[in-house]
């Protein structure tokens, strides 16, 4: 009987499923949600970095892509990420893509999800955060390498907080996965740090077994991180990237959020509402979720990019509490009210015990069949598709020499998805890879200073590809050197005719020219887009 019971469930979707479900339709299969998703020029890039390992069957130490800082030392410190987009989108184009980038983003808010409901949170408080927590984090919405850290830092604390419970030997598989994390993403930093906090809040409350058990386990993983093809320096670089003054004064998502929008205002709810329960996670001897609320809200503070990591450790913390909140409420109320007829309905649905049904790959496999406004290229709206399939022959003519195009970091990432090997680009979405000196005389051309003039002389730049209201396309329409090639009003192409001026004399870049005027963003991960002329 209990065989045909439990068979029978799995023709009954349960309340998880419903919210898988519903999130891969609402967010992203409906209107523009799945090329949403390549609304960053990154995903160029990795792509074609991923397919460079599969096709050496080695991981790049040099760069590939560029012609400002050719065969420079580079860290490909995503390259597992980068293979699995590669082999998505040889198998199923960008389609494969943005569907393996929505499953895992969807997945992992139903893990938050029922990882609450574990935690003892009601199903109303469960739901209402993990749909707080969902919107504040599609500020990061993207097919990019840190959906493995999105999907990992959720899975993680949950095994971490069953461990807490109950200990037993499951949780030292953290240890292998730590290391795979190592060679998805860079953000098991952020894992790292949430066991040593685990390890010193025992620590503080003097349960020196639980605190020596953390510690090791935080001694392990981080040993195991070492299971790269860079080995320590993977960290040196890392640490260095995120430390970097440069890098969080001209780089969008390492920048303070700006609580202009939806999706932060979501955040501002969790911000507060996680920030108002320390005293009460304190005097009740949670000292390991204070801590991770602490040091997540000030990373979050600091830098829009740790945006959804806060949202996944304070979902659970705040989702538990008010539960506890709404019983208090909720007891003396009669069952014939409406507080009372809620709360009943709340109860019966917190009883029901979290499962996954056919239903939930069933429905996905036809969502994906019957879905529609599938990607065939990155979005127009946001890159140059249009210019580049109407000047090929410019762009990157065959056999001859590949003339130096100057475009945007943005673009630069399209061009090496559609251009590479035959094409290199100026600069591109790895702002750790060009530093400061480069990026620098980057920004100086597209917010144009005194030595424009003399950057594109030392690039020796034959080709220009620019937004149509850039300060430097104005300048350069107005130059008898750079002639229109094609402009559809959004998009402008340039060609340089006649040799370049010589003996021009180029001043150094100065702290200070690197923030003038860089008010507006391109987008997040970008380096600043120039001022309105």
């Amino acid at each position: 009987m209990n065989v045909f019971r439990r068979a029978g469930a799995q023709l009954v979707p349960s309340l998880s499923d419903c919210l898988f479900l519903a999130l891969l339709i609402w967010v992203f299969a409906l209107g523009s949600g799945w090329i949403s998703l390549l609304a960053d020029g990154d995903t160029g890039w990795h792509i074609r970095t991923g397919e460079y390992i599969l096709d050496t069957r080695s991981v790049p130490a040099r760069d590939l892509f560029s012609f400002s800082k050719p065969n420079a030392p580079w860290f490909a410190w995503e390259w597992l990420a980068d293979v699995i987009f590669a082999a998505l989108n040889r198998a199923w184009g960008l389609k494969g893509v943005v569907v393996f980038a929505a499953v895992t983003l969807c997945a992992s808010a139903t893990l938050l999800f029922r990882h609450m409901l574990w935690r003892g949170a009601n199903v109303l408080a469960a739901l209402i955060a993990t749909l707080l927590a969902t919107a504040a984090s599609t500020v990061h919405y993207l097919a990019r390498p840190h959906i493995f850290t999105i999907f990992g830092l959720t899975a993680g604390l949950w095994i971490l907080d069953c461990d807490l419970r109950r200990p037993g030997r499951a949780i030292w598989w953290l240890v292998p996965a730590t290391a795979l994390w190592a060679n998805l993403h860079g953000g098991f930093l952020g894992w790292i740090a949430c066991l040593g906090l685990t390890a010193a809040a025992y620590g503080l409350r003097r349960m020196w077994p639980q605190a020596r058990r953390y510690a090791l386990l935080t001694a392990a993983c981080s040993a195991a991180t070492l299971a790269n093809p860079y080995g320590y320096e993977l960290h040196r670089h890392i640490i260095a990237y995120l430390r970097s003054d440069w890098i969080r004064q001209v780089v969008e998502e390492f920048q303070s959020p700006k609580f202009r929008s939806e999706n932060m205002l979501h955040f501002e709810i969790l911000l507060f509402a996680g920030l108002g329960l320390l005293p009460l996670l304190w005097r009740k001897g949670h000292l390991k979720d204070a801590l991770l609320l602490i040091f997540w809200a000030h990373a979050a503070l600091g830098s829009a990019r740790h945006v959804p990591l806060y949202a996944i450790v304070a979902a659970p913390i705040c989702a538990g509490e008010a539960s506890v909140l709404w019983s208090h409420w909720t007891a003396a109320c009669s069952s014939k009210s409406l507080a009372g007829i809620l709360r009943d309905c709340v109860r019966d649905f917190s009883a029901m015990r979290p499962r996954t049904s056919l239903w939930l790959p069933l429905v996905t496999v036809l969502v994906v069949l019957a879905g529609r406004n599938w990607p065939l290229d990155f979005p127009s709206s946001t890159f140059p598709s249009a210019a580049v399939n109407r000047n090929l022959d410019r762009l990157a003519p065959g056999g001859k020499a590949m003339p130096h195009i100057l475009t945007t970091d943005q673009w630069g990432d399209y061009l090496i998805y559609r251009l590479y090997p035959r094409q290199r680009v100026f600069v591109d979405g790895r702002s750790d890879f060009y530093g400061a000196e480069l990026g620098g005389e980057y920004l100086r051309l597209l917010n144009p200073a005194h030595d424009w003039e003399a950057i594109l002389a030392k690039y020796e730049f034959r080709l220009a590809l620019l937004p149509a209201g850039w300060p430097l396309a104005q300048l350069l329409k107005q130059s008898p050197r750079w002639r229109v090639e094609y402009d559809d009003g959004a998009t402008i192409l340039f060609e340089v005719h006649g040799s370049p001026p010589s003996g021009l004399n180029l001043q150094p870049s100065s702290a200070e020219s690197l923030l003038r005027g860089n008010s507006a963003l391109e987008t997040q991960s970008r380096l600043p887009a120039p001022s309105s002329p």
